[in-house]
């Protein structure tokens, strides 16, 4: 699934393609995705101009002076610029023409979102799919002392804490565990057993881990691309997601995998005390 890094890289390359332009046509294929289109949404979005673009989470945001188009890659979707007389695939269900160019919306599993919230119903950080995310972890709002105090009455696992998303967002399972491995942590350890001093250092790692992805052009999971139809590079220097059974790039000690729910958790035992 896209992650942080992924839907920013997304957001960056598609930005200059569409801020402060106008939207010229929709096309929609099928009756939707994960679930169905809104109704009246090529009415809402012709002849607007695009204000801005943002990322909340895993989500990307188009903002429009009348409301904000909510855009989930889902499991194997992506974005990409286009030239708007390009054919459609099999698998491209949303088209938005700005000029001589589209964005196009392309996902196989069909998991991901295209939505709308009217700018009547209120900011659209008041949606249901966003109103309970946690802080950004690249942002001033992420810290220390806030994940030390949010965290002293969580007795799960600090991964399964980071996964959840309501108090930090948009850390997913590869990120985790590469952060958790930089900041020395072993994964399994009760999210309200890490100390202060501690936090800083994971603090660190994640914010480290999740610019160094986004810089390398995120990880390539099954077919992501980039909105140039790139692939990312950061699995190239992973340290220990999807290495279980290689050594420890460190100390050499061979890499573990487990389960935690239901999600692969890649450390070393060695390093991550």
């Amino acid at each position: 699934m896209p992650e942080l890094p992924e839907v920013e890289v997304t957001r960056r390359g598609v930005a200059p393609h569409l801020e402060g332009k106008i939207v010229t046509a929709v096309t929609l294929r099928h009756e939707g995705l994960r679930w169905p289109f809104p109704d009246g949404l090529a009415e809402h979005l012709c002849n607007r101009r695009i204000r801005a673009t943002r990322r909340r989470g895993k989500y990307l945001l188009i903002e429009f002076d009348h409301g904000t188009l909510i855009v989930h890659l889902g499991m194997s979707g992506h974005l990409r610029i286009l030239p708007g007389d390009t054919p459609p695939r099999k698998h491209d269900h949303f088209d938005l023409e700005i000029g001589a160019q589209v964005l196009r919306m392309t996902d196989p599993r069909r998991f991901g979102a295209v939505l709308w919230h009217a700018a009547d119903e209120g900011a659209v950080e008041g949606h249901l799919l966003l109103r309970g995310l946690g802080v950004e972890p690249l942002e001033e709002g992420f810290s220390a002392p806030m994940l030390y105090r949010q965290t002293r009455n969580r007795s799960a696992a600090v991964k399964q804490v980071l996964l959840a998303g309501d108090i930090v967002v948009g850390v997913g399972n590869i990120y985790a565990s590469e952060s958790l491995f930089k900041a020395g942590i072993n994964p399994k350890t009760a999210a309200n057993r890490i100390g202060l001093a501690r936090y800083e250092k994971l603090v660190t790692a994640i914010r480290e881990t999740l610019a160094a992805a986004i810089a390398q052009g995120g990880s390539t999971l099954r077919d992501f691309l980039a909105a140039n139809g790139q692939p990312g590079y950061f699995q190239q220097s992973y340290f220990v997601y999807d290495r279980a059974g290689e050594p420890c790039r460190v100390c050499g000690t061979t890499v573990r995998q487990l389960r935690q729910g239901q999600r692969s958790t890649f450390y070393c035992p060695k390093c991550q005390k």
